[in-house]
């Protein structure tokens, strides 16, 4: 069997080592854009580009991330290497269709496992929370794949909240779909306490802030959180128990009865620093956190 070459390996006679160090060899695709992390030289991150152009056919433009997601709204700043000055495409992913604009809403092909992950969990009839839905990805394959469950999927960016109104339409899930635009502490505390079999929290970023929030969703008599988390390990440290000990400490601290199901690292984001995801199972509460 052929292994795969890496994206480094096939740009080693034509960048310099200095360069390469700074080429990822993962990177983006999402529709017709690629997104890559690029040398800082413009004349390498061309190269790149044009590789990247070259080698995938269907990709009409491709960008070079020049700043991490950030803000309440999780965009990033991305800058033209090649190709049409675009930033809306279709993505397609497990008989969905979703339309995004990488420039203005957070998007990462990279979570496709999880989205599939998660669907095949919820059960028949099951009420789920979404905390942060971006262009509901994840409430749409959800909905996709139980046809009788029932999902808020809230979002603060005004702009992934239409996306995500138009993608919920267009996959043909209005019915088991309730777009809601606003921050989720707010949303879940004027309407959703209490209503939850399962709670999504795929922001990292804020997931242990909003912690509490995602238990007083729950129903009484308990359910589902599936936490995702950013961890710095390096040596033999674990992230997987890194982030079980940190979610630990603040459920103990709010007196909540727990236990630990699946947990996985998702994906490397920089040097010692991972993605990881968490699903916690609540038991019965009493929602005042």
């Amino acid at each position: 069997m052929q292994l795969r070459v890496s994206l480094k390996e096939k740009l080693k006679n034509q960048l310099s080592s200095q360069a390469l160090e700074e080429v990822s060899n993962s990177f983006d695709l999402i529709g017709e854009i690629a997104i890559v992390k690029a040398p800082s030289n413009p004349a390498d991150a061309q190269i790149v580009a044009r590789h990247i152009m070259t080698t995938h056919r269907k990709i009409r433009a491709v960008y070079s991330q020049t700043s991490p997601v950030e803000g309440s709204h999780r965009t990033r700043q991305l800058t033209l290497l090649t190709g049409e000055n675009i930033s809306l495409t279709t993505y397609k992913e497990a008989g969905c269709v979703f339309l995004v604009d990488v420039a203005k809403c957070y998007f990462s092909p990279r979570l496709s496992y999880e989205r599939h992950r998660i669907a095949t969990q919820v059960q028949p009839g099951e009420v789920v929370v979404n905390m942060f839905a971006g262009v509901g990805c994840f409430s749409i394959q959800v909905a996709k794949n139980t046809f009788n469950s029932k999902v808020y999927s809230i979002d603060v960016n005004p702009v992934a909240y239409q996306f995500m109104v138009e993608n919920v339409q267009f996959n043909n899930v209005s019915s088991r779909v309730v777009s809601l635009l606003g921050d989720s502490k707010e949303v879940v505390e004027n309407g959703l306490q209490g209503v939850a079999d399962r709670v999504l929290m795929p922001l990292p970023e804020k997931a242990l802030e909003y912690l509490p929030t995602a238990l007083s969703a729950l129903k009484k008599a308990g359910g589902w959180i599936h936490y995702y988390d950013f961890e710095h390990a390096q040596g033999r440290e674990d992230p997987r128990d890194k982030t079980k000990q940190k979610v630990a400490a603040n459920l103990e601290a709010l007196g909540v009865d727990y236990t630990f199901g699946c947990s996985r690292i998702i994906r490397s984001t920089g040097p010692n620093w991972y993605q990881t995801v968490l699903d916690i199972q609540v038991a019965a509460c009493s929602n005042k956190f």
